[in-house]
């Protein structure tokens, strides 16, 4: 199948359209409890494979495996008929039944549904899937699938189908339009630790590798996704895709698009294809012949299969052209190279260079040389990267989108690098993926969007979210949250979506806050030890109540899978209960130790009971793992690995125990005991000693303790956590704590209530961004520290003076004259495109107009932490701030600006990890 990269998308999927001739609008029933429908399929491979997995899919449902043929003779009553409207089988039928198919002719991937009656076989009823072309009709068959109630994910995750005594379709007619994103695709990467061993140990040892039998599966769920390019394995643990016989003749029958990631130039795996005593060094400079003739060869191996070609030159791995001294001898270097690929190519298939599909994608150091001016033919697609974390580094300015080969977007969900790795579990929120990728679709970058997912396994729902925004760009309509119940509806049922969505998005949510690989507090390249984390740095109050969401959070999604049947139980401990169970374990483990080390030097008696639940934690990754590579009847073993790259984050620890102090102490944690007049609210206070013995609570008024009297003792950790509640009515006063003989003041603060104003909460008022808006600002749902975020519009013009430009105003009212710090939060997206900045103007109280500038510049140190936090931060000092009420303006200077949320740090306010707790 020759192609060439589309200019044009459409957006509605699915049309129904006026029936004709003979078609009808009645259901279709497939199965009436004794018999099933047949499938007739068009000869060649993709159809035989389609009529296959239809096949197996009406088995899985109905018990009836049903006949399949490609012969219309066999069909004796209902029959699903399989074919592209060129194909012998499809135009018999057009003739007989005299249906017109014309509307999709030479359309990309599209399809015409229609139910039909034979006119030559009377008691014959088709259910015609004619797809414009091979893909088009496999995305009428994968439709039919979901319609019926097959997941994506029935063999990947084990959501088997359910059985049925009845199943019937809708019998309208149904065309579709062509995907809003014509490329659409997932690369397989950092394979080492789970998909590569796995294939070569349990699923394809014949082969030893990912081959044939491996790729086949990957592109079966390809199908089901709607995906239509890979980016296969390329680390050099894996045989390059190439060299494995059966790989590229299964693509073919499959019809999925090769391509190769921006590190594979012209379809070839440098990090083992490369042979230097064989064909000398890798350097352009010095061995541009052998490399022309390296590029030569694939280009004539592969020019009967269809690809999507990378030009370009890189290293030999993921690293900057070998032999260059400068960026601008590479630009020279990379022009001439361009053209050369690209008569390598006209000359291989026998077509203009013009014809066929190819990309640049500006990676790492290539953003750098295109920033020089490099000269790209017009012709060829711009890929657009993020930053290996979420946020797409620039796209395309108005004059960029001209070009006729248009751009698209290489985005990650699972990445190896610095500053820290995130492979092991799936945790990008979905909503930094819609309003990234939304980004991209109103900048035009809608020709190619491929998805690095790792190994699949760990980031199943990321990889089919970001390919349903592909496929269908009225996806973006739908807020995360709701896309996200849809498809839980899908994999475990429609009474149990809500809840499943809900333990998903919170576990989302906290992974925002930090990833869990990111709890260590360690970086990668070069490998940095762990460090104590900042969640304890202010007294472990922020680690606790991590730690407390956490529990909450595992005690749901048990309690939720549970109550699910029992052919949904291995489903839902791949999909949902392994991940939130790891990173609350990997969290417990790493704070409770980190809390313990902290206390050891208070000398609190708990230290010992928190290395020993520590340990325990860790043992419940390491039993969890064994558990999920055990599903199956052994189906998935070796396809998690709790340790990916052996990083200092997933080592087990030392588990220290310390001598606690003998004589009988007593004390009280009760830092942050901040109340506000008229708001209700609830904090927490910690009682420890060192000794066993009774505490009582006295004197206490407006104020509800979770308990008012106690005992500490070693199963406890001579420790008691207590809720206080405070009605938001009663004055309050200082309590006291009676404990081993010693009376110890509690000390609460009640400050004033603002009225409808943020309150302050231990000397921090807080206040989302999405308190206000106007006209300049789109709201981002689930988004952000507060789940709702605010975007400057994409369509907003760069300017330097506000002249003319409405600003956000908050308000805010402090109870005493202070010093204080402004600490404007927004999100580390980069500027949107190279003809922007990234800046907001701020006014407090009427005062000078201030400029922030968020952008940063490579892999500084401030990136680094911007990427670990999912915050970009910039202070302002308000000294000798006055009592009362003052106003704050923020003004958007560039589009794509994303803000979070403002603090007002009060003097003595804490040095606080994660966003204040609001009042």
């Amino acid at each position: 199948m020759k192609t060439q990269l589309l200019k044009g998308v459409s957006i509605s999927l699915i049309a129904l359209v006026a029936s004709v001739g003979t078609a009808s609008a009645d259901p279709v029933t497939l199965f009436d409890g004794q018999s099933v429908a047949s499938i007739v399929h068009a000869k060649d491979k993709p159809f035989s494979l389609a009529g296959d997995l239809l096949a197996r899919d009406l088995t899985a449902l109905t018990g009836q495996k049903p006949l399949v043929s490609t012969d219309l003779q066999s069909c004796k009553q209902v029959c699903v008929v399989i074919g592209p409207i060129d194909s012998p089988l499809v135009r018999s039928i057009a003739r007989d039944a005299d249906v017109d198919l014309t509307d999709i002719k030479g359309q990309w991937e599209r399809y015409d549904r229609v139910l039909v009656r034979s006119r030559r076989n009377p008691q014959a009823t088709y259910l015609l899937i004619a797809g414009s072309d091979t893909r088009g009709t496999v995305w009428g068959v994968i439709d039919l699938t979901r319609e019926i109630g097959v997941s994506a994910w029935e063999w990947w995750a084990d959501v088997t189908p359910k059985r049925v005594d009845h199943l019937s379709v809708d019998g309208k007619r149904q065309q579709s339009q062509s995907p809003s994103v014509p490329y659409r695709g997932i690369f397989i990467n950092d394979e080492d630790w789970a998909l590569q061993p796995w294939a070569a140990k349990t699923f394809e040892p014949e082969v030893g590798d990912i081959g044939p039998k491996t790729y086949g599966k990957v592109f079966e769920l390809m199908w089901r996704l709607k995906a239509n390019t890979l980016w296969p394995g390329m680390h050099a643990s894996t045989a390059p895709f190439y060299t494995i016989k059966g790989n590229k003749e299964m693509a073919r029958d499959y019809g999925i698009v090769m391509a190769t990631s921006h590190a594979e130039p012209m379809a070839r795996n440098n990090t083992r294809e490369w042979d230097d005593k064989q064909r000398g060094e890798f350097n352009w400079f010095v061995n541009s012949k052998n490399i022309i003739k390296y590029w030569t060869e694939r280009a004539n191996e592969v020019k009967a299969f269809e690809n999507v070609y990378t030009l370009g030159l890189r290293g030999k791995r993921d690293s900057g052209m070998f032999g260059v001294k400068s960026k601008e001898q590479a630009r020279d270097a990379m022009e001439e190279i361009f053209a050369i690929q690209r008569a390598i190519l006209s000359k291989a298939q026998g077509r203009p260079a013009t014809e066929i599909p190819q990309v640049l994608t500006l990676y790492k150091e290539v953003l750098d040389i295109y920033a020089l001016g490099l000269k790209v033919p017009d012709d060829v697609t711009l890929v657009w990267p993020e930053d290996n974390y979420g946020y797409i580094n620039q796209l395309s300015t108005p004059e960029e989108q001209k070009r006729s080969g248009g751009s698209g977007v290489y985005y990650h969900v699972s990445y190896l690098g610095r500053p820290h790795d995130y492979i092991w579990l799936g945790t990008t929120h979905p909503a930094l993926i819609r309003e990234q990728m939304d980004r991209a679709w109103q900048s035009n970058a809608r020709r190619i969007w491929v998805v690095n997912v790792g190994d699949i396994k760990p980031a199943e729902y990321l990889s089919q979210y970001f390919l349903d925004l592909a496929f269908d760009h009225s996806t973006f309509a739908q807020t995360p949250r709701e896309h996200l119940v849809k498809w839980a509806a899908v994999q475990f049922g429609a009474d149990k979506a809500d809840a499943v969505a809900s333990v998903m998005t919170d576990y989302y949510d906290l992974a925002w806050e930090r990833r869990p690989e990111f709890m260590g507090g360690g970086q990668t390249e070069p490998t940095r030890p762990n460090v104590v984390s900042d969640y304890v740095r202010t007294g472990g109050q922020e680690a606790k109540a991590r730690l407390k969401r956490y529990a909450d959070l595992v005690k749901r999604a048990e309690a939720l899978g549970v109550a699910l049947p029992a052919d949904r139980q291995d489903a839902y401990f791949q999909l949902v209960l392994y991940p939130i169970r790891g990173a609350a374990n990997l969290n417990e483990r790493i704070l409770k130790l980190n809390l313990a080390t902290t206390y050891a030097f208070a000398g609190r008696a708990s230290v010992n009971l928190l290395s020993d639940q520590a340990k325990a934690a860790h043992e419940r990754i390491v039993a969890d793992t064994a558990t999920y590579n055990a599903l199956g009847n052994g189906k998935w073993k070796g396809i998690m690995n709790m340790a990916p790259r052996g990083l200092p984050v997933f080592d087990e620890p030392f588990w220290p125990h310390w001598a606690v102090p003998k004589a009988a102490v007593c004390n009280i944690d009760a830092s942050g005991l901040t109340f506000t007049r008229g708001k209700p609210s609830s904090s927490t206070v910690t009682i420890y000693g060192t000794v066993p013995g009774t505490w009582k609570l006295i004197n206490f008024k407006g104020i509800k303790a979770s308990a008012l009297e106690g005992t500490l003792t070693a199963d406890n950790g001579f420790e008691t956590e207590l809720t206080l509640d405070y009605d938001g009515a009663s004055d309050i006063n200082t309590g006291e704590v009676t404990c081993m003989g010693k009376l110890i003041g509690l000390f609460p603060r009640l400050v004033d209530n603002p009225g409808d104003l943020p309150a302050e909460v231990n000397r921090i008022i807080s206040i989302s961004a999405a308190r206000t808006t106007n006209g300049l600002w789109e709201t981002i749902p689930g988004l952000g520290s507060r789940g709702t975020a605010l975007r400057s519009k994409l369509d907003l013009a760069s300017i330097d003076d506000i002249s003319g430009r409405e600003p956000l105003v908050y308000a805010f009212k402090t109870g005493d004259l202070t010093d204080a710090r402004l600490k404007v939060v927004g999100l580390p997206v980069h500027p949107l495109t190279s003809a922007n900045r990234l800046r907001l103007a701020v006014r407090i109280d009427n005062g000078p107009l201030q400029v922030l500038d968020f952008e940063t510049f490579g892999r500084s140190e401030e990136w680094k932490q911007n990427v670990l936090t999912n915050t970009a931060v910039r202070d302002i000092h308000l000294p000798q701030l006055p009592k009362g009420m003052h106003r704050l303006e923020v003004y958007p200077l560039d589009p794509g600006f994303v803000l979070d949320r403002l603090d007002i740090l009060l003097d003595g306010a804490p040095n606080l990890y994660g966003a204040p707790p609001l009042g």
